[in-house]
């Protein structure tokens, strides 16, 4: 039976913020901008960022130098200091240390996390580890959240992390252009299942790049939040309310 953390929200809150999946990078400037224009000016009583909110993280000693990294903390201190800012690992940034979010004043949840709010519980996940049919993802993603894969990884210089990122992300795009490459989604039996265990009605989870709003049966759900691309055409960048009067898909293009 699978373990699930809790996040009791405070009677105060009175709308929360869901995002996922920016996959923020230096060569997305746009999606960036628009990223640190919501936080600046988002109502929400807090925000939670369901993971992929970089391309890649290849440790937190990038962020101690100039560049991307650090002016990305900066973003999120400053965020962190006006409202409470949750964040959940994805498959792109699962090497964010705790240090990392307590230098950004972000609280890290665990996948999955359930949610209490308004007298409902929302179970949240990033939602790779739902995509039963990706099963060459899910061995990679068991090995590299080793400890011992990790210690390795970060004990190389920065220079070559990055290279080795770089590396990945052109082996991984390729894949995703062969030919019969078939994109696999969350297993409605393995929501299901998360949802009962859990007590909760609704699953909120990125990963998929598919927002959309699926029926479980017997009353359970699961809603998809969007990626964001403000380079696209048409551009992305959505979040998901949830309030009293129930979740509600913003738009912020």
């Amino acid at each position: 039976m699978t373990a699930f953390a809790e996040l009791v929200a405070p009677a105060a809150w009175r709308t929360v913020d869901l995002i996922s999946d920016l996959h923020l990078q230096s060569s997305d400037p746009a999606t960036f901008e628009a990223w640190r224009g919501y936080l600046q000016t988002t109502p929400a009583d807090a925000v939670f960022i369901l993971g992929d909110l970089f391309e890649v993280w290849v440790g937190d000693d990038a962020a101690a130098e100039p560049g991307f990294e650090a002016q990305c903390a900066e973003v999120l201190r400053e965020a962190a200091a006006r409202r409470p800012l949750f964040f959940m690992h994805g498959n792109r940034d699962f090497l964010l240390g705790a240090a990392f979010a307590a230098q950004c004043g972000m609280q890290l949840l665990d996948d999955p996390t359930v949610l209490a709010l308004h007298d409902r519980r929302w179970l949240l996940s990033h939602g790779d580890l739902l995509c039963l049919e990706d099963t060459e993802y899910l061995r990679f993603r068991a090995e590299v959240r080793t400890p011992a894969w990790q210690g390795a990884f970060l004990a190389r210089p920065l220079a070559q992390r990055r290279a080795l990122a770089r590396s990945m992300r052109a082996q991984s795009e390729d894949r995703k252009r062969s030919p019969g490459m078939v994109w696999a989604d969350v297993d409605a039996d393995a929501a299901r299942d998360w949802l009962r265990q859990a007590g909760a009605t609704t699953l909120v989870h990125g990963h998929t790049h598919r927002p959309a709003a699926h029926a479980l049966g017997d009353g359970l759900q699961r809603l998809v939040l969007s990626d964001w691309d403000l380079k696209a055409h048409p551009a992305r960048a959505q979040l998901l309310c949830l309030s009293s009067a129930g979740p509600q898909r913003v738009d912020l293009r």
